[in-house]
């Protein structure tokens, strides 16, 4: 398979040559080296000296007849052949991994899939799915990855994940993966029990500036969705901010301070369903993004991560007519 695969790509080297030529640590040097944008970080991970690095590259360049990386300030970028070769190469490393894993004593037997989640999934979401699936089968390993949805959607390029879950349509780093639409997830803005605007009546949006936010990280798809929030407002937000993914972080700091929290619907609906926060009524609402499951073409999943694709379409199903678990 990766005579055949490797061939495809380099032709008009024969095949033969190829085989005896690329070695396993070329690919594994590759990959390395585009998912940690760096040599020197992908040295210190595959545990060989920077300069190792730079002549297996090398040597794979000269095979291949085409540069791979191209050397900037900010790190390394894949090159159009770079792009071209990983669509081969990741899977190709990942299917000999499984390959080995499916023989080792018990895997082969249970079945794993690794899911990539973003944060605003994370509480609500992804529990149900799980549970749903150690209900119908009796050796089943979930590996939850969570982390950014750029860092995530390297991790699914290169095959280290089967799949990734979360709000993502907006990020140019899902160019070239299939995306399949689940649920489309507004924004809101909650405040813990008792807060002074809860009592503000018309007043609430002249005084929203007030009070210290909790915002998605600058930068990510969801915090452009949050900024959308108070544009449609009409309100300067506060210069006190937390800044972070963290649902968890977020909760406990709006729980305890004056704090606003502009939020996705996935994460808070549960606290406010229990009294727990409460959502101020502003009379607009932002659409927020569809939420959905992102899967790389170039790979074929495992049976575990179509039996997951499935507990997750029935779960997504529920929300979207608003049953909640």
């Amino acid at each position: 398979m990766l005579c055949g695969i490797i061939a495809d790509i380099c032709s008009p080297v024969p095949a033969m040559n190829i085989d005896t030529r690329i070695k396993f640590r070329h690919l594994l040097c590759f990959l390395e080296i585009a998912r940690q944008r760096s040599f020197a970080k992908a040295a210190d991970t595959l545990a060989v000296s920077q300069p190792a690095i730079s002549k297996t590259l090398k040597e794979l360049e000269e095979i291949l007849e085409a540069s791979l990386f191209e050397r900037g300030k900010s790190g390394v970028s894949l090159t159009a052949a770079g792009v071209a070769f990983m669509r081969y190469a990741g899977p190709c490393v990942q299917a000999l991994r499984d390959g080995v894993n499916s023989l080792r004593e018990g895997e082969h037997e249970a079945g794993q899939v690794r899911v990539g989640v973003l944060s605003t999934v994370e509480s609500l979401l992804i529990p149900e799915v799980v549970r749903r699936l150690h209900e119908r089968h009796a050796a089943l390993v979930v590996s939850v990855a969570t982390g950014p949805g750029a860092y995530l959607l390297s991790q699914l390029r290169v095959g280290e994940l089967d799949l990734v879950i979360g709000r993502m349509t907006d990020s140019p780093d899902i160019q070239g993966l299939i995306f399949e639409h689940l649920y489309s997830e507004s924004m809101t803005l909650v405040a813990r029990p008792g807060h002074p605007l809860l009592d503000a009546g018309e007043s609430v949006m002249g005084r929203l500036g007030d009070y210290p936010l909790v915002l998605p990280t600058a930068g990510t798809t969801i915090r452009k969705h949050a900024d959308s929030l108070f544009v449609q407002c009409g309100v300067t937000p506060s210069r006190q901010r937390l800044e972070t993914l963290s649902p968890a972080l977020s909760r406990r700091y709006v729980l305890c301070s004056d704090a606003l929290w502009v939020a996705p619907q996935d994460a808070v609906c549960l606290d406010v369903q229990r009294g727990e926060l409460i959502e101020l009524q502003l009379h607009v609402r932002e659409p927020g993004g569809s939420v959905g499951i992102c899967r790389n073409g170039a790979l074929g999943l495992p049976l575990a991560a179509e039996r997951f694709c499935e507990a997750l379409r029935e779960v997504a199903h529920g929300y979207r007519e608003g049953v909640f678990p």
